[in-house]
């Protein structure tokens, strides 16, 4: 009897904590929250109040499959966080000296995004004050008031990124208006990235595997550069992004539920001579306020669509605007499926851990098991 009591006493207490208000790092995904303080580690207190009332902890950081799993796999068997118009920047002050008019994509700084899991980066050049900025325009044309900084500011954080980061990998995808002469190349090689720069002539060309991550760290090819203008393949060296991969249609038409069709530019999705996935995944006019909609369920949704149209591959590449606002895990969660499904067939990457763990276990097992039929054969 006695017993008992304390057992009904130590429940009413668990119960009374359970219920209680988390605070201090101790929240976890989905809890409410006053601040950033009370999330856990990779969370942040956001309100997406098109969705629930109130603040809730969601996530800010993505899975790295290179540690969740491994890197011993091609490139082209792991899918990678794209931020859409990485440059554009709220609240990026104006390099021109003109006040900018223009629209944002994202909210943190271009080094925000790589500690948080973003590999790689949609980028817009133009020619610009005799050299090469980052720029939201038309026409193929940059103004003083649409323009947020030289290229070789975003480039040199990349390459602070990649040096004390010797073990990752990014890709840079350039919507590319740079008429200048070698205007690129002069840029990246003032930057210092050239030493990271995987060669056009190692790129496979008609569908095949990439070399494997584990071999482009060891080679330092850690630097992937895709140009939208062809011809800079043979002037400079960059490769043109519709040889290597299909990319789905962008904006509003980009998002209809259960239509995926490709870019105008692209190739055929189902083009399996490309080998690389890109999906895009944002309104035509970036909206602050619903993105946090667009970067959830809808978002999973569209992967797993576009999964059929290009011939029943997984998206290596997944872009969105502001990456971190979602009701949750948002594109941070659909990217960790995308490595679930690539890797290992799961519907998350860190499930692919527990999957090698319990196939290599099974497999100690078996081997044990030979052992011991041999070993009472021989006795």
């Amino acid at each position: 009897m006695e017993l008992s009591r304390y057992i009904l006493i130590l429940l009413f207490f668990s119960l009374l904590c359970s219920a209680s208000a988390c605070s201090n790092g101790e929240c976890q995904l989905g809890d409410k929250c006053l601040s950033d303080g009370d999330c856990g580690a990779g969370l942040y207190c956001f309100d997406c109040r098109l969705e629930f009332s109130g603040s809730k902890c969601v996530r800010y950081t993505v899975s790295d499959p290179f540690k969740v799993v491994n890197n011993s796999l091609p490139f082209n068997k792991y899918a990678y966080l794209t931020t859409h118009n990485a440059f554009a920047i709220d609240g990026e002050p104006s390099h021109t000296g003109v006040p900018r008019i223009t629209v944002d994509n994202q909210e943190d700084s271009v080094t925000q995004q790589l500690n948080n899991g973003v590999r790689a980066l949609m980028l817009d050049t133009y020619d610009l004050k005799g050299d090469v900025w980052l720029c939201h325009s038309s026409g193929g044309k940059c103004y003083d008031y649409t323009a947020f900084e030289p290229l070789i500011d975003t480039l040199k954080e990349i390459e602070t990124f990649l040096s004390a980061n010797p073990t990752e990998i990014v890709t840079i995808i350039l919507e590319d208006y740079v008429k200048a002469p070698n205007g690129l190349t002069k840029v990246f090689s003032k930057s210092g990235l050239m030493k990271y720069w995987f060669p056009v002539s190692k790129m496979p060309k008609k569908g095949e595997d990439w070399p494997t991550v584990s071999d482009m760290v060891a080679q330092n090819h850690r630097l992937l550069v895709f140009t939208s203008m062809k011809s800079k393949e043979q002037s400079e060296g960059i490769a043109y992004q519709w040889k290597y991969m299909v990319e789905n249609q962008y904006g509003d038409d980009g998002m209809d539920k259960g239509k995926c069709s490709n870019r105008a530019e692209s190739p055929p999705l189902n083009d399996k001579t490309k080998s690389l996935v890109l999906v895009n995944y944002f309104p035509t006019v970036p909206v602050k306020l619903t993105s946090c909609l667009q970067n959830s369920m809808a978002l999973t949704d569209m992967l797993n669509t576009c999964y059929n149209a290009a011939g029943r591959r997984w998206a290596n590449f997944l872009a969105v605007n502001y990456y971190k606002r979602s009701d949750g895990g948002g594109a941070l969660e659909a990217t960790d499926l995308l490595n679930g499904r690539l890797l290992c067939g799961c519907d998350d990457v860190h499930s692919c851990s527990v999957s090698v763990s319990s196939t290599f276990s099974t497999q100690r097992l078996f081997f044990f098991y030979k052992f011991l039929l041999s070993f009472c054969y021989w006795n």
